[in-house]
């Protein structure tokens, strides 16, 4: 009989399920945290979770914070199990679970005046935030943030009644700053180039709408440190609360499952405190510009590389896809050629070395890792992971073959069906523009890149042009195996080159 995950329970639970080594109802809460998902407790939920068991930060326990309606489905499943979570670490021939219980309390969407309490309390010093790519209201062309996206606009017009994370931020501030009390910090979590300097555009750029003035203290007085993080987190599913039932003996509501390697490359810009989080792994660093870049390029920008072809294929996990050599030489050879020269030297970190560890990790067999998340929100994505990289090769005058067809295979995607004619259910918040998009580049390759809200400049480029539209036309033509087979043989879609 399994045991029903609870904070009733803990002392039931299975002798290789640890519980935290910590007595939750001493902890005190310092940091509130917006964004609740699978990626925060398997990363920042578990660096502080080895805080708390070392003995060490009992003052900094998290509570969660809801705003999205869809966040009220894992208030309420968290709820049932007083805010404990089940982390699964998984790899080949290695497979652990612990339940971790560093958030002492969730506040749920909809609950804005006590979210506001909370933003107000001098003892919360730490604003996080894992609310995705697509959160912060960037303007994909030119990465800045957008003033006019009507939820900012109604923020604007009603700033004490907020409705966007960032017009209850700002909010927290404004009180905070009128009763005197410091301003806490404001650390974005997410995959973002700068996520500090986003954020801080975000939060200042809605006080701009609002009062100048207030804009021009938050620049001056509020931190936010940009932060590099790391862990391959899918998402769950019955799969993984039928291993952890079966293999644990524990149920619960939403366990994480994740890969062993994490990762945390912060700015130490804390001046209203923070946990001492470098005892358990996190690196601190004056600049975190070169592993973030690093990182975004290889890791994310591989993903994308292997996720649209895969999916046009028709494979389920990112392993299976690490399998079928196509895909794997696809990435090799994009990676090298294309991506990896873009990046500068990182402190510490041999670029080879670390592109092979991104391979080990996409490679791993147990972590469920699905090809549908990878190609998830390309909308978003593409503009952050695979545009940039394509505007500094051409920059360099070098070439943009292999970026070119990852783009093409982006556009196949949207589509909507695979090779073999199989449906690809909706997939972007943008989906039914993209796939009407999709669908009109079909016969002018040029429709796709006149969304210059993703492609901006890099849109305009000749060889880019040439070598997208080339390619998309071969893969309707091909199909998706000719074309990669083409690609690997010869590197572009024309025996005369491109």
């Amino acid at each position: 009989m399994a045991t029903k995950l609870s904070a009733a329970t803990l002392a039931d639970l299975p002798a290789k399920v640890p519980a935290p080594a910590y007595d939750r109802s001493k902890l005190t809460a310092g940091i509130l945290h917006f964004g609740v998902g699978n990626f925060h407790r398997a990363h920042q939920a578990i660096y502080l979770d080895d805080l708390f068991a070392s003995g060490a930060g009992h003052d900094w326990a998290m509570i969660g914070a809801g705003v999205l309606p869809s966040e009220s489905i894992m208030h309420a499943k968290l709820a049932e199990q007083d805010w404990l979570t089940t982390v699964v670490e998984q790899d080949e021939g290695h497979m652990e679970a612990r339940v971790t219980g560093p958030m002492i309390d969730f506040i749920p969407p909809g609950a804005t005046g006590q979210i506001l309490a909370t933003l107000a309390d001098p003892a919360i010093r730490i604003v996080s935030l894992t609310i995705t790519e697509g959160g912060y209201f960037i303007d994909p062309a030119s990465g800045r943030f957008n003033p006019r996206h009507p939820a900012i606009a109604a923020d604007a017009q009603a700033p004490e009644a907020p409705v966007t994370v960032f017009g209850l931020i700002l909010a927290g501030l404004k009180h905070r700053r009128a009763a005197g009390t410091p301003p806490f910090t404001v650390m974005s979590c997410d995959n973002i180039p700068h996520n500090g300097h986003v954020t801080r555009d975000a939060v200042a750029g809605l006080a701009d709408l609002q009062d100048p003035e207030l804009a021009g203290w938050v620049r001056s007085t509020v931190a936010f440190p940009n932060s590099m993080v790391d862990r391959i987190t899918p998402a769950t599913s019955d799969r993984e609360r039928t291993i952890l039932r079966d293999e644990f003996g524990v149920e619960d509501n939403w366990p994480v499952f994740c890969e062993p390697f994490k990762q945390w490359v912060l700015e130490d810009k804390f001046p209203g405190g923070r946990p001492p989080l470098e005892q358990v792994g996190v690196q601190f660093v004056p600049d975190v510009a070169p592993f973030e870049l690093m990182k975004i390029r290889i890791l994310n920008g591989g993903h994308a590389t292997i996720a649209y072809p895969a999916g046009l294929l028709d494979v389920h996990f990112v392993d299976e896809a690490m399998s079928e050599p196509l895909v794997k030489a696809f990435l090799n050879k994009v990676e090298r050629d294309e991506i990896i020269p873009t990046v500068p030297p990182v402190p510490g970190v041999l670029l080879d070395e670390y592109y092979e560890l991104i391979v080990r990790r996409f490679s791993n067999p147990k972590i469920g890792d699905t090809i549908r998340r990878l190609c998830l929100d390309g909308s978003n994505r593409q503009p952050k992971f695979i545009v940039p990289t394509i505007a500094d090769r051409l920059k360099a005058g070098a070439s943009v073959h292999g970026l070119a067809l990852e783009s093409a295979l982006w556009c196949r995607y949207c589509f909507g069906t695979t090779d073999s004619g199989a449906i690809i259910e909706p997939n972007d918040p943008a989906w039914d523009r993209m796939q009407a998009t999709a669908r009109a580049a079909k016969e002018d390759p040029a429709a796709w890149l006149a969304m210059a809200d993703i492609y901006g400049d890099v849109s305009h480029s000749e060889p880019f042009r040439t070598a997208f539209s080339a390619w998309l036309t071969m893969l309707w033509g091909d199909g998706t195996k000719a074309t990669l087979e083409r690609y690997l043989a010869s590197g572009n879609p024309s025996s005369a080159g491109l």
